[in-house]
């Protein structure tokens, strides 16, 4: 949702600013946009959030917005990657499309934010019995396999 935001804005320019630098858009402005999008109807009959919640304040945040509109996650995918590998693709996927906020430097600071921000959510989902851990060092389809099975699984229907 972020990258979709128009460059010309003033949000758009803000949100591109502190990504490109490594760090986190604040829970405010991340929240709002999580909420007004789950608010559409294409949202109804579910949805996959991808890097959020960010941190302990935002998964709290989503747990109260689900709550309050009656819905609940199903499943909790955790993508349980060595440090080393991570930092390897970002490298391959900034050679690749030559994005900006995937210089070395960056990418150390995103895994220190992800280490003391991020990380502690595992637990948080963890005692929801609804964390699924994958191995995400494996190929994109060995991944997938275990993905697939996994929400399989948590299907509600």
């Amino acid at each position: 949702m972020f990258r979709a935001l128009d460059a010309s804005t003033e949000l758009g320019r803000k949100v591109k600013a502190i990504m490109d630098s490594g760090e986190l858009v604040p829970d405010e402005v991340t929240i709002a946009m999580i909420e007004d999008r789950l608010s559409q109807p294409d949202a109804r009959d579910g949805f996959v959030l991808d890097g959020f919640p960010r941190n302990l304040a935002q998964a709290e945040a989503l747990d109260a917005m689900l709550g309050g509109i009656g819905r609940e996650l199903d499943a909790i995918l955790f993508f349980d990657v060595p440090d080393a590998v991570g930092l390897e693709r970002a490298l391959k996927r900034a050679e690749l499309e030559g994005r900006s906020d995937d210089t070395p430097e960056v990418i150390a600071k995103r895994l220190d934010v992800y280490h003391s921000e991020t990380e502690p959510i595992v637990e948080h989902y963890r005692a929801t019995g609804k964390l699924v851990p994958l191995h995400a060092e494996r190929t994109i389809p060995e991944v997938w396999s275990e993905i697939s099975e996994s929400l399989q699984q948590a299907d509600p229907a």
